[in-house]
């Protein structure tokens, strides 16, 4: 039954919007690992990092004690047009599952780009615009943060070159379509416009690509074309800076009606949707304030957390940016053609890594068709239909409701969903028509890139 204490959608006003990021490293006392300079294996500067990417970026990457980072208000403005978004109690998915547990979930689907991306490529964005640069250039696996960049560079009238993973190029020509509407060139990865490329095609014939490779490309184009730089959608402690309105939006929509979750999951690829759901709520617990159980669920076919190694590896695969601390499964791993595109990275976020490491998260890892069964559960009765990574988180919530039916405990679970899918239905259609695989990558497999790792 509803409680009717609680609506179905949890607004805040607009008011109650955040003005500052918050920096979750401030409150962590191991920090992340520096990133070091390849050559050298000696922590990055801020004048080697300036020339990949934006002046403020590189100055939010390296900062791990400043607490709060004012918004500015121009992102402000501009955050208004799709925030702040809400957060549902799924009724009917609690009553579908007949559980006592209450389920809730952040939607951040409900802008064109069609997930939470936009809330880093519009503050990245405007950084590159304040420096006076004439364009960026990134990388995208499923496409949404290719689409929230471009949405967010033709705001500011700058030029935006991005490079697709090939086999969500393929898969997903509309999403591809919108970035070209808002003026973005898109050029499928690995490709024969760059010397990475070229050299990985040689090395990797017939390759669906990965987001490693894309990397790569992106990278070299930054740094050969004067007034450019390069922006991530996701790992670097900037993008997990920004996405933290999305916990700090969570926490206050929660805490408006008393309400204190018990366990907060979220999908896990490079780290920014998780980083940013959990940022607030992870900062409770490493001030000993209060305590969460955190989940990070990951793709079967791309286990960077439950089967990868915690080491310094690139960031890339053609092995032109800096060494990262993180839990990773080698920067050649070039996962299986699944279709959670913006799940697969070879490595997770140094913040995530450290925090894993530290015992303050969990993860797990599911196969790609009992996440489609979540998906296809989630829409029938909450009225969205998921984006795949976004499902994966779906996937737990809906084994942890079901404990909590098991068991007759009332938890209180919310989760990310990170975004919508009404661009993947070639994967829906493959669910549909049996002919999605569950590939998981072998031990031996595993092992062989693992012994690849840079000797640091």
């Amino acid at each position: 039954m509803k409680d009717q204490a609680i609506p179905y959608k949890i607004y805040l006003e607009e008011a109650e919007m955040p003005k500052f990021w918050y920096n979750v490293r401030a409150d962590m006392k191991n920090k992340p690992a520096p990133l070091l300079n390849p050559g050298t294996h000696q922590p990055m500067t801020a004048e080697e990092l300036s020339g990949v990417f934006c002046d403020e970026l590189v100055a939010q990457e390296l900062d791990n004690e400043t607490r709060e980072y004012p918004i500015p208000q121009e992102i402000r403005d501009f955050y208004k047009m799709y925030r702040p978004s809400p957060l549902v109690r799924a009724y009917c998915l609690e009553e579908k599952l007949g559980t006592p547990a209450k389920i809730y979930y952040k939607f951040e689907g409900n802008n064109t780009s069609g997930s939470h991306k936009l809330n880093s490529a519009i503050a990245q964005a405007y950084y590159a615009k304040k420096q006076g640069l004439k364009g960026v250039t990134t990388e995208t696996g499923a496409g949404q943060w290719g689409t929230a960049l471009s949405m967010a560079c033709s705001y500011f009238g700058l030029d935006c070159k991005v490079y697709m993973v090939k086999v969500s190029y393929e898969q997903k020509p509309f999403r591809r379509e919108v970035m070209r509407v808002y003026g973005a060139s898109v050029t499928p990865s690995p490709s024969d416009t760059t010397d990475i490329g070229r050299k990985i095609l040689a090395e990797h014939p017939g390759t669906g690509g990965s987001l490693g490779c894309a990397i790569s490309e992106a990278v070299e184009v930054a740094v050969s074309n004067p007034g450019y730089r390069y922006v991530l959608g996701s790992v670097l402690n900037q993008v997990l800076l920004h996405q933290s309105v999305i916990g700090l939006e969570t926490k206050a929509a929660l805490d408006k009606y008393g309400i204190t979750p018990d366990i907060i999951i979220g999908c896990a690829g490079g780290g920014s949707n998780l980083g940013g759901l959990i940022a607030p709520f992870m900062g409770e617990k490493l001030r000993g304030e209060k305590n969460y159980r955190i989940i990070a669920v990951e793709p079967a076919s791309c286990p960077s957390f439950t089967r990868g190694v915690y080491a310094y590896d690139f960031c890339d695969t053609g092995m032109v940016c800096p060494l990262a601390k993180m839990y990773t499964l080698g920067s050649d791993f070039i996962p299986a053609p699944n279709h959670a595109g913006g799940l697969r990275y070879h490595g997770m976020s140094p913040v995530l890594s450290q925090l894993y490491d530290d015992g303050y998260m969990e993860a797990t890892s599911v196969p790609q068709t009992s996440v489609f069964e979540a998906a296809e559960t989630f829409a029938r009765v909450e009225g969205i239909l998921p984006a795949p990574e976004s499902s994966h988180a779906i996937r737990v919530a809906i084994d942890e409701a079901l404990k909590c039916k098991e068991t007759g405990e009332a938890k209180t679970i919310v989760f990310g969903l990170t975004g919508t899918g009404y661009f993947d239905l070639v994967a829906y259609e493959k669910f549909h028509d049996g002919k999605m695989d569950d590939y998981i990558p072998t031990d031996a497999e595993l092992a062989s890139y693992a012994a690849k790792l840079p000797k640091v």
